[in-house]
């Protein structure tokens, strides 16, 4: 593994942790300028294709439901591990429930349901953006879902 700060090809691992089913958290240091950094791994599966909402079809990318999240969660108190989780859990579940191909609606509620646990204020600003809030009361709508799913 190169080191990010050298570029040294070799390090060796100090400590590996499982953070879900798919991924390995791995600490490494570097062993020529004897820096810290994290890698992640990730078992590769079976290529899935994207159904956009106009009927193309593009592969899944992980990183781009990672920007998408990382986006939402710009300034808030959300940590890049748990973004690294919430994203597996999405890879995870469509990997181990659709065959080849999902429609990017079911990726984008599964984003959703996930924000809506970590972060409320994340959640809304995904929200906006994946449904397309047109005016203030589409926007007054979900707050008021949300209040209502907490009993407030």
């Amino acid at each position: 593994m190169q080191c990010p700060f050298c570029g040294f090809r070799e390090s060796k691992v100090v400590d590996s942790r499982h953070t879900d089913a798919n991924t390995i958290r791995r600490r490494r240091e570097c062993e020529e300028c004897k820096k810290r950094f994290t890698t992640y791994e990730n078992i590769e599966m079976t290529p899935i294709m994207v159904i956009k909402k106009d009927e193309t079809r593009e592969l899944f990318e992980r990183n781009k439901v990672k920007k998408g999240i990382m986006k939402a969660c710009e300034k808030r108190p959300v940590s890049i591990e748990d973004i690294e989780k919430l994203v597996s859990e999405v890879e995870y579940k469509i990997n181990r429930k659709y065959l080849g191909e999902v429609e990017s609606n079911v990726i984008g509620e599964m984003v959703m349901d996930g924000l809506k646990d970590l972060d409320e204020v994340a959640y809304i600003r995904f929200a906006s953006v994946y449904r397309q809030f047109k005016d203030i009361n589409t926007f007054v709508n979900e707050l008021k879902n949300i209040l209502t799913e907490k009993g407030e």
